[in-house]
């Protein structure tokens, strides 16, 4: 599973990959952050489990709901951290 970064640690520590983003749009100029439960192309989900995140395949497509964001303008900014398995409110993993 891959470390965390910024001051909050809500970021993983993935390689930044680019992702494209319509450059207008209600949502231009917006900045978006992915759980790490949503696929985006380029990038592994893990769901906040290191085993699951270790045998994850890259994703070929972005899951259409965080498309339509990006569709909409908003620039992708990372994936964030996300309790195991979305099981938990308190940010706990193994």
């Amino acid at each position: 599973m891959p470390g965390t970064h910024g001051p909050l640690n809500a970021f993983l520590d993935l390689s930044q990959m680019p992702v494209a983003n319509a450059q207008l749009g209600p949502l231009a100029g917006l900045r978006l952050a992915v759980k790490d439960i949503y696929d985006v192309a380029g990038y592994r989900t893990g769901c906040g489990n290191p085993r699951k995140f270790e045998e994850a395949h890259t994703a070929s497509r972005t899951a259409d709901a965080v498309q339509m964001i990006l569709d909409a303008g908003a620039r992708f900014v990372g994936k964030t951290q996300t309790d195991e398995l979305a099981f938990s409110l308190f940010g706990q993993n193994s």
